[in-house]
Parts: C-alpha cells; structure tokens; sequence
C-alpha cells in the first residue's frame, strides 16, 4: 500500500493495478512451472479462473488503485481489511467452518482495531461525544473520497477468497492463481488505454523499484502463497491475518511517508493483534478453558463414584450390579441402574 500510494503521483491507477498483475501472473506461473504444477484444463477449469479473474483481479485491483487515488494508505488498508467478517461468514455459509465464541470476539476486535487506526479521530472523538451534525459530516466526507471503492475491493477480495475452494476443484491453485492474475490484468490495461494518459512518462526509477517490488512482494509471492493456503486451510483464520495489513501499512507509513500514528490508532495496533491472536488460537483457548472448568467437575465425580461404591455394598439381592464409565453422564445413569426392579 506504502509503495503504491508513493508512485501514483507519476502514474495512473489502471496502470498501475494491471503492473501488479500481469506480470506477475507471469511469474507465478513460471514458478508453478518449475514446481510441476499442472495447467488447468477443461471449460470448467477455465470458467472457474475467468470468473476468479474478474472477481479477485480485474474488480479488487481496480477498485483498489482508484481509491487509494484519494485515500491515504493506512486508511485504504483498513477499509481494505475489513473483508475478514465477509470471509468468515461466506464460508461458515459454504463450508461449514466454525467460528466459535473467541473467533467472533476476536473478529469484533479485529473491526474494532483497525476502525481506530484508519478512521479519523476528528469521527471518532465526535461519535463518542455525540455530536451528530460532525459525524454526519465527516461521513460525507469519507464517501468523497474514495473509500466506498475501497469498501468495493475488500467485497471483491472477500469473494474471491471463497472463490478458491470451487476453482481448486477443477485446477492447481497455483496455475490457477498466476492465470487469474493474467487474465484480471489484461482489462485493466485495455481500460487504462481507453481512458488514461502518459500513464509511464513521469516514472522515475524509485516509481519503477516501487512498482517493481508491489509486483514481486505485493502481488507474486503474496498472491500464491495466500491463495495455496486458502485452497485448503480455515478461510477465517487465514483472512484474520490480512488485519496485520494496515498496522504494516501505518508503521511503513510512518517511515518512509512521515505518517504519524495517534494515540487511538497505537490502541487500535494492538487491538488488532490481539484479534489475530484470539481468531487464530480459538479452538486451544476454547480447549484450555474447557480443560479448568472441567478440573472441579472431575473432583466431583471422583467423590461420587467413592460414594457410589460405599453403597453398592448394600444393595439387595437380585439388583443390578453397578458398572462404573468414565463419562459423567454414563455415572449419573448407572446411579439408577443400583435400584431394583419396580
């Protein structure tokens, strides 16, 4: 984000967003060349990337580079970074996934994070004030902007997220992310001819270098990496991660744009790895807590069963003898087979 809103100035921004595709589809594929990956195959096959394609490349690139155009790039990344909840719930929808009591928390931490590093304070400080004329305000004044576009790229990557699990039925995920990044960036280059103008005349060689590395980092290695997990790991935890964004985006920033952080977006930094920590770790910390409340409980059924014993001694003839089981509820009904028959 840091590298890209530097070199807009010199740039256009269909350019752009088609540079952070195109080649690196190509390398992408290269690489899944040399891995022996196979070539999708098939007008499933096809159809699956093309519409990947137009999802996750054309509209989310597209979307994303005009409205990091009039929006700053901390708070570009936090709009962004928001598709995490879309994620969660497509593929609790889709797939099945859980996202248990901690997830949900830490998904709402998560929102509520990176809501204070990249909203402006002058909202927020009016929000808690009440102040509904500023508020009012400064809404319109984000919606001029540019970030419901940005708004548009985080659905677009939200979907294309899910889209992964049905294109991986019918090709590799790594063929089929380089191919989808291809064929989303040769519209935006059809578009930027239509509509743009000295779109790399004014392009100096830090705009190339910063280019350059959006392609490599941003886009190649990025890219297939994120959609080789996604194609067979937890969507949620995985889109969890993306809220490490706009703290990058902010730290970066503040080095090399002189950015400086407020006090609520250093709270919401934190806020937003706690909420990383709380999506990822939600099944051990269920599993632990599970664990110490189910340590009294054990204590409990110890002494039953002793007691239990002590009284089995005393049943009539004839009665059902007492089978001890591990399980709680198994004791409880094996209590009622002691008596005898009414």
């Amino acid at each position: 984000m840091v590298a890209m809103k530097g070199v807009i100035p010199n740039t256009t921004p269909l350019f752009m967003a088609g540079v952070r595709l195109v080649p690196a589809g190509v390398l992408v594929l290269v690489a899944a060349t040399l891995m022996g990956r196979p070539q999708p195959r098939g007008w499933a096959a096809w159809l699956w990337i093309s519409l990947f394609a137009l999802v996750d490349g054309a509209l989310f690139q597209g979307f994303l580079a005009e409205g990091l155009v009039r929006t700053g790039a901390g708070l570009g990344s936090v709009m962004i970074d928001s598709q995490p909840l879309a994620v969660a719930l497509l593929s609790g929808l889709l797939f099945g996934e859980v996202i248990g009591v901690w997830g949900g928390v830490g998904l709402g931490i998560g929102v509520l994070g990176i809501s204070l590093i990249g909203l402006p304070q002058q909202w927020l400080l009016s929000l808690f004030q009440g102040d509904a004329l500023a508020v009012e305000f400064t809404w319109q004044q984000l919606f001029q902007n540019g970030e419901w576009l940005m708004l548009l790229a985080s659905l677009s990557m939200a979907v294309g997220t899910v889209m992964i699990r049905f294109v991986t039925r019918y090709a590799d995920p790594v063929s089929a992310t380089g191919w989808h990044m291809i064929l989303g960036g040769l519209p935006l280059f059809a578009l930027s001819g239509v509509w743009e103008s000295e779109q790399w005349v004014h392009i100096d060689l830090s705009g190339w270098t910063a280019l350059a590395y959006s392609t490599i980092f941003g886009s190649a290695i990025a890219y297939g990496l994120f959609f080789y997990f996604a194609s067979s790991g937890n969507l949620t935890s995985l889109s969890s991660l993306t809220f490490l964004t706009p703290v990058f985006a902010l730290l970066f920033g503040n080095l090399f744009l002189s950015e400086v952080l407020n006090p609520l977006q250093w709270i919401g930094v934190g806020m937003t790895l706690v909420s990383i920590y709380l999506i990822n770790q939600r099944e051990k910390i269920a599993d632990k807590l599970r664990s110490l409340v189910g340590q009294p409980v054990a204590a409990q059924n110890q002494a039953f069963v002793k007691e239990t014993m002590t009284k089995s001694d005393r049943l009539p003839e004839g009665s059902h003898s007492l089978t001890l089981a591990p399980m709680p509820v198994k004791i409880a009904e094996s209590k009622a087979e002691m008596l005898p028959n009414q």
